[in-house]
């Protein structure tokens, strides 16, 4: 029986409510805070801000604990106030205002003389008691605070009409106070506009980690900082969450582990949210709350989709608004409390577990028609409706994902699709995953299937657009040219098929088109028409989605540029896409490790053979670890792998390194030239010059400038000159070639000269070739070119020539170098841009790195140059021939 507050007995006002019911003492008293309770001055300092307002709203979800924080508010002011806790009873007027005006006397305020027992009978009450009320407050030296707890419950219009007449008149006599889980029915708009209400909301209820942690600590548990910012981020700080788990910490074992791990659905949180946010709502808001709580976000139609009934507009704003951790995230989208989300999916496995499934498809088919799709894969595959997810995949024209970059997600979200699962879609993702893995077989067969099935609906370009791309991957993976272009001819005509949307939304269908060809070109020795292709890819701006095919393209322009014998530009773009596959934590695609190559072959050319051993190294272990290999970068490295025997004196290794076998479709002309040139170099070697002729005349097709100047080397040496110097001088005379052709062709020529008995125009040749090979520091030409070169280098007019760098890191003799440690490629690419007078900014952008990166050379520069600035830098590297 609840007990009768006999201090309010008297003559001014009864002890009996207007039903005759003793007032309930409980209903007035400030709640105690229990010994857990953790002070918060940022929040009790805001509260402060109630006596300069008339008006104060403390507004939060169930359990946030608005109430402790007005309690222990109050309880430390130092004078009375006025505490009411409303009750679901208390709808009508009458039984408000007895209860509001018991409040009062009770803190000591002193009511209007006449107000007896009633304020006017139950469900009416006086106007001029209201005003006599509102009069006898407003005359108040010191304002009576008056708080409300759980006004949510009252909802009557009447009532809060006349409390909103009795705060307004009386003036700074009054301050109300309001804690409640939903927005009270009071003109609010008024107050703030006028600046005269104070609000503290659900958010700034949560608590920070630093609270949290607190809160742990008053129930014996000490979590690490990480740990406590890891479970406010899980409750959202909500109070009641954080001291539940804090209460079932105490009885686990492990409570660090418990608190990480916990299970909420299965929790006293459960059960609080159950009982004080579920089981408040009617049945059918109940069903909704249930129903969207598969989703990660959710708006009015995509909710309606999953219910199949109208109206959920007006429940969601309601739930919101009501604090029942249902949380705005703008545009009438929404999101469940994540503690909310976990525990309503529980309760739906359990009430009705066959319904889950439908609602993942039923959310995936609204969300793929309305465009949003990582939403539209995550619940197609949750429902097990793989001819959705993979249609949507497909599609959005986003089945590159799988090919331009990590796809984790994706492979792990179809890892669940088992073979039963069928349709063109079906095929085409199984054909992008086993491609990218370079299972060509199976990649070849899924595609089939593809093409073999009817097209239906209206998004078919976009599919039979993915279905060439994957055709030009298949075509460059096997080594076949022309199927590649066959592939890009239909991927053109395709394009002005796919709406526009989508190609911009998606630039790495194009970059994968053009790269894939490109390579196949490449393999094909079309090298003009690869560089336009690639060169297309590698001037795209930076994005994630391209990133990869432009790391793709620029190892392949690096090969270009050192067929072309520039070594300078192929090092600046091999370092690009060997800096790229370093910083992108070595993910497979069909190119990795061809940028360690060229920097490979590079190295060779400079003599640093254990430099080039070790970026050998590195190119393997860059490559994919299964399937087969790409046939450029195979053949790039059999090339560098027997150029490297070969500078070792082991001609017989570098005949076996390459002829290393590609399957393929299709030969290369450069890489069966590269194996012909391995073994014309056995043959010589063994005094078989007329057999080693035999397979030199047995190369044909395009070969490229680097391959012609060393077939010329070959047959200069095997005897046959004419034709030698024909080729050397046809090479010498084009502008287009660079250092590592043409030095080549003029050793060609110096030899032929030393071999006619004209020793001073071989010096002259030989002098001309040692400035051109300078800048670039092209020792190994020089090395290979025979004893009777190696004489006339070592001769007065050439040794001050070579002495400078030819000898400097490489084996033989002579002069020292005059650095003490010498440049890095990439250092003596960012010094001659110095010389350019070209900004950090820009040298990042030129050689596509980062700026810190450039800073970091230029430390290096300056060191090894001992000098501390950009100029003298410059004027040192002239002084020594570096520039």
């Amino acid at each position: 029986m609840a007990a009768r507050d006999d201090s309010a007995r008297g003559p001014a006002l009864g002890y009996a409510d207007p039903l005759g019911e003793p007032f309930l003492r409980t209903r007035f008293a400030v709640p105690a805070r229990p010994a857990v309770f953790v002070r918060r001055p940022r929040l009790t300092a805001h509260l402060d801000q109630a006596f300069d307002t008339p008006l104060t709203m403390v507004n939060g979800a169930a359990g946030a604990g608005k109430t402790l924080l007005v309690a222990d508010w109050a309880a430390r002011l130092g004078q009375p106030v006025a505490w009411l806790t409303h009750e679901a009873a208390d709808q009508a007027p009458g039984m408000f205002w007895a209860y509001a005006l018991h409040a009062l006397q009770t803190a000591g305020t002193p009511l209007p003389a006449g107000t007896g027992g009633s304020p006017g009978g139950l469900h009416r009450v006086d106007h001029r008691l209201l005003a006599r009320l509102a009069d006898e407050l407003n005359g108040r030296d010191r304002p009576a605070i008056l708080v409300l707890d759980e006004f949510d419950r009252l909802t009557a219009p009447e009532t809060a009409e006349q409390l909103e007449f009795v705060l307004h008149h009386a003036g700074r006599g009054l301050r109300l106070i309001l804690v409640t889980r939903t927005e009270p029915l009071l003109p609010l708009h008024r107050y703030r506009a006028a600046a005269a209400m104070t609000e503290i909301r659900n958010d700034e209820l949560a608590f920070t980690p630093e609270e949290a942690a607190d809160l742990l600590a008053r129930h014996g548990l000490r979590l690490p900082a990480d740990a406590a910012r890891a479970l406010v981020e899980r409750t959202r700080g909500w109070a009641a969450g954080l001291r539940l788990s804090a209460l079932a910490a105490q009885q686990s074992a492990d409570p660090q582990t418990y608190l990480k791990e916990f299970e909420a659905g299965h929790s006293t949180i459960a059960d609080f949210l159950l009982a004080e946010v579920v089981g408040r709502q009617p049945p059918e808001t109940q069903d909704l709350l249930l129903r969207i709580s598969v989703l990660d976000r959710f708006g009015p139609e995509l909710a309606e989709a999953l219910t199949g009934r109208p109206g959920a507009g007006p429940l969601l704003a309601g739930l919101c608004r009501q604090n029942a951790f249902v949380e705005d995230l703008g545009h009438s989208w929404y999101r469940l409390h994540p503690l909310f989300g976990e525990i309503l999916r529980v309760h739906l496995r359990a009430r009705s577990p066959a319904l889950v499934p439908e609602l993942h498809r039923r959310a995936a088919w609204w969300l793929r028609a309305h465009g949003a799709l990582p939403e539209a894969l995550a619940h197609g595959a949750a429902a097990g409706d793989w001819e959705c997810t993979a249609g949507a995949l497909v599609d959005d024209l986003a089945l590159g994902r799988f090919l331009a970059g990590p796809c984790d997600d994706l492979t792990g979200l179809f890892a669940a699709m088992g073979p039963e699962a069928c349709g063109a879609a079906v095929d085409l993702v199984r054909a992008a995953r086993e491609l990218a893995e370079h299972d060509v077989d199976h990649g070849l067969a899924h595609l089939g299937r593809a093409e073999e099935r009817p097209a239906t609906g209206t998004t078919t370009a976009a599919a039979r657009l993915s279905c060439a791309l994957l055709e030009v991957l298949a075509a460059r993976l096997t080594g076949s040219p022309g199927r590649a272009e066959q592939a890009m001819a239909a991927a053109a005509r395709l394009r002005h098929e796919v709406p526009a949307r989508l190609l911009a939304k998606h630039p790495e269908i194009t970059a994968l088109l053009l790269t894939h060809l490109g390579s196949a070109r490449v393999w094909a020795g079309r090298f003009d028409a690869a560089r336009a292709a690639l060169t297309e890819v590698a001037e795209l701006p930076g994005d994630a989605l391209t990133e990869l095919p432009r790391e793709d393209c620029l190892g392949h322009l690096a090969l270009i540029d050192y067929f072309d014998g520039r070594l300078d530009r192929a090092e600046s773009r091999a370092l690009a896409a060997a800096d790229a596959t370093r910083n992108g934590g070595g993910r497979p695609f069909p190119g990795a490790g061809l940028g360690q190559l060229v920097l490979a072959a590079v190295a060779v050319d400079r003599d640093e053979l254990e430099r080039a051993r070790a970026l050998l190294a590195e190119a393997a272990e860059s490559g994919p670890g299964s399937g087969a290999p790409d046939p450029v970068t195979e053949a790039g490295r059999a090339l560098v792998t027997g150029r490297l025997r070969l500078a070792l004196g082991d001609p017989a290794g570098a005949a076996h390194a390459a002829d290393a076998a590609v399957r393929t479709h299709a030969a290369s002309p450069w890489s069966r030239a590269n194996a012909a040139l391995a073994a014309a170099a056995v043959l010589l070697a063994e005094g078989r010059p007329a057999t080693a002729v035999e397979v030199l005349d047995g190369i044909d097709g395009p070969l490229g400038p680097l391959c012609a100047a060393e077939v010329a080397w070959a047959r200069l040496a095997a005897g046959h000159r004419e034709e030698a110097l024909e080729t050397a001088d046809r090479l010498c005379a084009d502008g287009e070639t660079g250092p590592g052709v043409t030095v080549r062709a003029t050793l060609v020529r110096a030899r032929a000269a030393v071999g006619a008995g004209d020793g001073d125009a071989a010096r002259k040749l030989l002098a001309r070739a040692l400035l051109e090979a300078r800048r670039d520091r092209l020792r190994r030409p020089f090395l290979d070119a025979g004893p009777e070169i190696r004489r006339l280098l070592d001769s007065p007019p050439l040794h001050g020539l070579a002495a400078c760098w030819l000898y400097g890191d490489g084996p033989g003799t002579g002069p020292a170098p005059l650095l003490v440690e010498e440049l890095s490629g990439r250092e003596r690419e960012v010094l001659g841009r110095l010389a350019q007078m070209m900004s950090t900014q820009e040298i990042a952008a030129d050689l596509y790195v980062s700026v810190n990166t450039v800073k970091t050379h230029l430390k290096s520069i300056y060191r090894k140059l001992g000098v501390g600035r950009r100029g003298d830098a410059v004027r040192r590297a002239r002084e020594r021939g570096l520039l």
